[in-house]
Formats: structure tokens, C-alpha cells, sequence
């Protein structure tokens, strides 16, 4: 929603797709999302719909952000609808459970080779961009033609995208920094104090660095927007999800309580286990993952 909010305020036609039909129908009649984003208003230019094929047929751009189980699935619907020649962007921060894929590739696979694929990943808390406020993330491609596109039809006074061919570094860093931020939930909900959450931040970029490079990854990307920026925000910034899953889990609610009293989806939850599959397939050690789950 942030996003589509985004893109109709600097002058795009943007439609936002929502699965529920009645939620899209109550959405398009508000002008405004009750549920996640209640304070902010949607531009005139900006439409909602349940319809796949009426969100995707005058479309060349497309933004997927739907939780990680469900990117397969809903792009899979998508597909037959998305013109040659596209670009997707995908703003989903998580691997796929089961196949271990990144998002990236699962993008690939169901909407073919046809289809130009970035991703966006970064320090950016959804209503803080639906604010205007100072945001700055990273968008990852192979084609350096596709970054340069989004930079400038994404680009705002409050909002700036950095460039990298690095998919790989990007995407991990994204997926594996909400696992630390559940460990630093627990930091903070146990009193351990800011030492201890200076050390966990630390390891933790550690671990997503070890990971990262293992896939093929540049180091360097870690230590960026989409690797230690990300981090450092998910597992201190109190409108944070995952951290918040993590300081439930240290007062002693049970996780299924937790995620059962939340709107929206906590990625690390998922991820977790994912990303403890792949490091045991590239031989790496994650012991702040392996504590998590």
C-alpha cells in the first residue's frame, strides 16, 4: 500500500491489487487502508482492485509484495497477464520455505524469461515512506538498464534507490537480517541491555555475510543499505515486526499466540528455518539462526 501510495503521488496511474475482494472494494471506496495504513490517504490516481487482469493489463511495471509463502502462488495467477517485456520488482524480504529459492528466481520461473526482474530491499518501515520521510534503499539488478528505469520512476525528494547488480547479496541480507531481529526482540525483552544487543547486531551481520558470500554474494553489499542498514533498523526500531516477535517470546507467549495476535506477517518466523537449510547446503555455521528456531 505504502508503496502504491508512492508511486501515484509522483504522478504514476498505479493500481493496487488485494486479494480480498471486499477489503479491495472497502479500500477503493475510503480512500484509505482501514487495517495497515488507516492515517494515510490515497491520491486520486491511485486504484484498487481484485481483478489480476484489470490491475495488470496497461501495466509494464510491477511491484510484488505479498508475504513470501505466497509470491509463488500469486505470480503464478499473475502470469498469464503480464505483458512481454515487463519488469517486476519484487519488495518481498524472505526465501521460500520448502524450495529454499530466493525471491528472485521464483519470479523467473513462473513469469518466464521474458520478464525483467529487480529487487527492492533497504531500511524502510512502510509508513514512514507513506509519511515522506527520508528513505533510502537499495534496488538489485542484473540489467543495469532495468536499475537505471526504476531509480528514475521510483526516485522522489524523500526517497532514493542505490543501485547493484548484486541480487544474490541483496536478497539475503534482507531475508536473514529479520532472523537476528527476532534474537534482538529477545535481547530487548529480557533486559540484557544495549551491550548485548550491540554484540547480537555484530554476529549477526556476520552470519548474513558468511551466507551471503557463500551464494555467491559481494561482502560489500552486506555492509550496506540492504545488509547492515536493514539490520540495525529491523532489530532496534520499534515498529518493527519481527523484533516485536522476539519481545513477546521473552515475556513467555507462545509463538502461535504471538502471530496470531498480529496483522501483519513477520518474515523471520518463516525464514528461519529456510535459511538454516541453505547454510547447511553451502557449509556454513549460523548460530544466532540456529538459537532462533
Amino acid at each position: 500500500t505504502a508503496l502504491a501510495v508512492h508511486l501515484a503521488r509522483i504522478g504514476h496511474d498505479a493500481q493496487l491489487w488485494a486479494r480480498d475482494a471486499t477489503l479491495a472494494a472497502d479500500i477503493q471506496e475510503r480512500r484509505v487502508n482501514p487495517v495497515y495504513l488507516p492515517e494515510i490517504r490515497f491520491p486520486g490516481n491511485l486504484r484498487v482492485t481484485a481483478d489480476l487482469g484489470e490491475a495488470l493489463r496497461a501495466s509494464d511495471l510491477l511491484v510484488a509484495a505479498v508475504p513470501s509463502h505466497g509470491t509463488r502462488e500469486v505470480l503464478h495467477r499473475a502470469a498469464p497477464h503480464i505483458r512481454t517485456g515487463s519488469t517486476v520488482i519484487s519488495a518481498t524480504k524472505g526465501l521460500e520455505r520448502d524450495t529454499l529459492f530466493r525471491m528472485w528466481e521464483i519470479v523467473e520461473q513462473e513469469c518466464g524469461t521474458g520478464t525483467r526482474v529487480a529487487v527492492l530491499s533497504g531500511p524502510s518501515f512502510a509508513i514512514e515512506l507513506a509519511r515522506e520521510l527520508p528513505t533510502a534503499v537499495s534496488i538489485a539488478s542484473r540489467d543495469a538498464m532495468v536499475v537505471e528505469r526504476v531509480q528514475a520512476e521510483f526516485r522522489a525528494p524523500y526517497f532514493r534507490l542505490y543501485g547493484t547488480d548484486d541480487v544474490v547479496g541483496v536478497e539475503i541480507g534482507g531475508a536473514l537480517k529479520n532472523i537476528i531481529a527476532i534474537a534482538a526482540g529477545v535481547v530487548e525483552g529480557l533486559g540484557l541491555g544495549h551491550n548485548a544487543l550491540a554484540g547480537l547486531i555484530t554476529r549477526g551481520l556476520a552470519e548474513m555475510s558468511r551466507l551471503a558470500c557463500a551464494a555467491g554474494a559481494k561482502r560489500e553489499t552486506l555492509a550496506g543499505l540492504a545488509g547492515l542498514r536493514d539490520l540495525v533498523l529491523t532489530c532496534t526500531g520499534r515498529l518493527s515486526r519481527n523484533r516485536h516477535v522476539g519481545v513477546e517470546l521473552a515475556s513467555g507467549r507462545a509463538l502461535q499466540d504471538v502471530l496470531g495476535g498480529m496483522k501483519m506477517v513477520a518474515e523471520g518466523v518463516r525464514t528461519t528455518e529456510a535459511a538454516l537449510a541453505l547454510a547447511t547446503r553451502y557449509g556454513v555455521e549460523l548460530p544466532i539462526a540456529a538459537q532462533v528456531a
